[in-house]
């Protein structure tokens, strides 16, 4: 433990202490030195375990924020949505590469959207408009507003009769 006493000077401090102290009181000092001793590597113990609990308690803290950086980045979401743009890009491409089909799939759509309307509801009259949209008949409410027929030669005086060639 001590490196600086050889067995030699070991011996040489007994000695002295055997002259200085005496031998009737040399086992109690003995004693002492020894209590003290004791004492010294308790405290040399508890230091150290102190010291490595502190190193540990960083340890463990180090290893806390790490896992809550992990928490917070979750680079498992983050690998998810890369492979998700990933996959949206690819489709992209593959339908850029294949025009006709889209332009297809874009026709039927369109033409099933026009067949499930009538057509009456694709030209019905707008309340309020003043003149009807083409092919619509205006509906008056005295017969004096309403445009004279073509076909009709009561409605136009004057006017020949059409017959058809």
């Amino acid at each position: 433990m001590f490196d600086i006493f050889s067995g030699q000077h070991i011996i040489v401090l007994l000695v002295v202490a055997l002259v200085v102290v005496g031998p009737k009181d040399l086992p109690r000092l003995m004693n002492i030195a020894g209590k003290w001793a004791g004492k010294a590597r308790a405290m040399a113990s508890e230091f150290r375990k102190s010291f490595d609990e502190m190193a540990r308690q960083a340890e463990l803290d180090e290893l806390r924020k790490e896992i809550e950086e992990l928490k917070k980045k979750n680079p498992v979401a983050e690998m998810q949505a890369s492979l998700d743009a990933a996959q949206a890009d690819i489709s992209r491409e593959v339908d850029a590469a294949q025009p006709g089909d889209a332009a297809m799939a874009d026709a039927a759509a369109n033409s099933g959207d026009s067949a499930d309307q009538t057509p009456a509801e694709s030209t019905a009259p707008v309340e309020g408009a003043s003149e009807p949209r083409s092919g619509e008949f205006q509906v008056t409410d005295t017969a004096s507003d309403a445009p004279a027929a073509p076909d009709d030669p009561a409605a136009a005086p004057g006017s020949q009769p059409v017959t058809p060639a």
